[in-house]
């Protein structure tokens, strides 16, 4: 899967060839890994917004965004991007379970 980068928007392509527009809601690190919280680019303001977690993976030197599969990852990270969301992005005012530095 390829991607390219904007201010907030980026537009993968998955195996098929199909192109996708997403905005960047957020991205936060977690156990030494980068995570975007994504969008749809064409969300409507009226539609309930769908967010997915997609996380960023060296493959061949090159980054790719990739499902998280781990359930229990899924939900730390979420935890962690709800957090974020709230404006505190300083790791010492983080619970300690959500920290950057834990170990999981």
């Amino acid at each position: 899967m390829s991607q390219t980068y904007g201010d907030d928007f980026i537009t993968i392509t998955d195996e098929d060839g199909k192109e996708y527009e997403l905005e960047v809601l957020a991205e936060t690190e977690y156990n030494g890994s980068r995570y975007l919280g994504v969008c749809p680019a064409d969300s409507s303001e009226d539609a309930e917004l769908e967010v997915s977690i997609l996380k960023v993976e060296l493959e061949d030197g090159e980054e790719i965004l990739c499902a998280v599969t781990d359930d229990d990852e899924l939900e730390a990270v979420y935890e962690q991007l709800l957090f974020l969301d709230d404006g505190e992005e300083d790791d010492e005012d983080m619970p300690d379970d959500l920290s950057s530095d834990s170990d999981e």
